[in-house]
C-alpha cells in the first residue's frame, strides 16, 4: 500500500463513495451499500433515502443528512447517526432505527406493553416466541394504531438484548 494513499480521518466527515467502485478509502462503506443494508436486512425501501447523503466520521460511524452539507469537514456534526460499520456485523443506531424503523417491512419484533417497557428500560428480556433472524433486530410496540419503533435489539438464543443507550433509557410503568 502507498503512503499516499486516502486514509480514514477519525477527525473529519468524508461522503461516503456512491458505489464500491469509487471508494478510495479503504474499508470505507459506500452509499449504494449502506442503502442495499437497510433494504435487505430490515426491507427498508432504497427511495426512502432519497434526498439523503451519507458521511463517515471516525471509525466507520455512519451519519445521515437530509440534503447536502456545503463542507462538513470543519463540523462537529451533520445530521444524525443511522449505522456503525467497520466491525463484523454492521449496526444500526438507536436514533436510526427509531427515524426509519417505521418504514422497515421486516426484523421488526413487535412487543407487547410490558415487553416494551423492559425494553425502553434497558433491560435484557426471554423472548422466545420470536422465529425470525438472529443478530439485530428494531425493536416495536403499538401506539395509537400504528406501529412505531422504539430502538435497536440483539437478539440471540431466545434472548432480546435492549441495545437503548443509557442516556435515553426511559422508566414508562406500563405502556397499556
Amino acid at each position: 500500500m502507498s503512503d499516499d494513499q486516502p486514509t480514514n480521518d477519525g477527525q473529519r466527515f468524508d461522503r461516503l463513495p456512491a458505489t464500491a467502485a469509487d471508494r478510495v478509502v479503504p474499508g470505507r462503506a459506500s452509499r449504494e451499500e449502506v442503502v442495499d443494508w437497510w433494504e435487505t436486512r430490515f426491507g427498508v425501501d432504497p427511495a426512502v433515502f432519497d434526498g439523503y447523503s451519507f458521511w463517515e466520521k471516525g471509525a466507520g460511524k455512519i451519519w445521515i443528512y437530509n440534503g447536502e452539507a456545503p463542507d462538513p469537514t470543519h463540523i462537529e456534526a451533520v445530521g444524525m447517526t443511522i449505522l456503525r460499520t467497520r466491525q463484523e456485523h454492521w449496526k444500526p443506531t438507536t436514533r436510526g432505527a427509531a427515524r426509519f424503523g417505521r418504514h422497515a417491512t421486516s426484523n421488526v419484533v413487535v412487543l407487547d406493553p410490558a415487553e416494551a417497557t423492559t425494553f425502553a428500560a434497558g433491560e435484557d428480556q426471554e423472548l422466545p416466541r420470536w422465529d425470525g433472524d438472529w443478530g439485530y433486530l428494531i425493536a416495536a410496540h403499538e401506539i395509537a394504531g400504528e406501529v412505531e419503533p422504539i430502538g435497536v435489539g440483539l437478539y440471540l438464543h431466545g434472548e432480546l438484548r435492549s441495545r437503548i443507550p443509557k442516556g435515553s433509557r426511559e422508566e414508562l410503568g406500563t405502556l397499556e
